[in-house]
């Protein structure tokens, strides 16, 4: 970033400029991945700028940090507070937060507990994730060669910063096929997720999506996916899903904080459904983006104001 840069990041409990939120060469998130971190959204809604499931998104970054031996300098609410303090001062009507806590500077032992915690919240603008078209139109998918770890190799419910090292290899070998993103299998090839996000497919009227025993991340949007369709009379159900499922679903679609919900319109060439969104989608992104932009009454208690 150049010296001109009017960003600033929340690093260490004080608003800092962008260039001066700094770790060490040293630091052990970058030898070994030790970091957890969060990724949210904040909205530009008819009653101004607000954060998208704040409490959930924080409960769970704390979770990541328990999981991992992380004792937080701070608590759930002084991290609320930051996160609304540095979207206020960014000045964007609508962004993506990043809340990251990573292993500082240190001696290169494997065992992380012995160094300091940094804590930063970045705040950034960004549009929609996989392609400004892509939540109407749909993308296309493919099923990756690469496995979702294991369980009892990595704590699949814990958002990692290591572990999205297997993230980078479906999304890239997705990327190298022609597709946009890959879908993993889990390691008894049942459908797990995309690199980075939950997966839904739609199979005679009813929704499925896989259990978290699928090796998948308990998505917060995944949740609120959940929650809708229920209100809109679908029946939704945890399943097992064998890969040829994928090609016989009516629908299919993806969620995610950065890809909220975007219909996936073929998986290795194959159409899905008509080979564009489907209904379900549709109705659901009504329901979710009417919420967003404050055009719906937000009946869930969603959305946290900022300032």
């Amino acid at each position: 970033m150049s010296g001109s840069d009017k960003r600033t990041i929340w690093f260490n409990g004080e608003l800092v400029p962008w260039d001066a939120a700094q770790v060490h060469v040293t630091a052990h998130a970058l030898h070994y991945g030790s970091s957890v971190f969060e990724g949210l959204r904040a909205y530009a809604t008819t009653r101004g700028t607000a954060v998208f499931c704040l409490d959930p998104h924080v409960e769970r970054l704390f979770n990541s940090a328990k999981i991992c031996r992380m004792d937080m300098p701070y608590s759930q609410k002084e991290i609320k507070h930051a996160i609304l303090e540095t979207v206020l001062a960014s000045g964007f009507e609508s962004c993506y937060i990043r809340p990251l806590v990573l292993r500082g500077a240190s001696g290169l032992r494997i065992d992380p507990r012995p160094y300091p915690l940094d804590v930063a919240i970045i705040v950034v603008e960004w549009g929609r994730y996989l392609g400004a078209e892509a939540i109407e139109v749909g993308i296309d998918a493919g099923v990756s060669s690469w496995r979702r770890m294991t369980p009892g190799a990595f704590p699949a419910a814990a958002k990692v910063g290591g572990q999205y090292v297997n993230s980078q290899f479906i999304v890239m070998e997705a990327v190298d096929h022609g597709y946009t993103e890959g879908i993993a299998l889990d390691a008894n090839g049942y459908v797990s997720e995309g690199s980075g996000e939950n997966l839904f497919l739609v199979r005679d009227g009813k929704v499925l999506t896989p259990p978290l025993a699928a090796s998948i991340l308990e998505g917060v949007t995944r949740r609120c996916v959940v929650t809708l369709a229920e209100e809109l009379g679908y029946q939704v159900i945890e399943a097992f899903i064998p890969r040829e499922a994928l090609y016989m679903a009516e629908e299919v679609f993806f969620s995610g904080t950065a890809v909220e919900i975007t219909p996936i319109r073929s998986i290795d060439g194959v159409p899905i459904g008509t080979g564009k969104r489907g209904s379900v989608a549709k109705r659901l992104q009504e329901e979710f983006f009417g919420i967003t932009s404050g055009e719906l009454e937000d009946r869930y208690g969603w959305l946290t104001p900022v300032g």
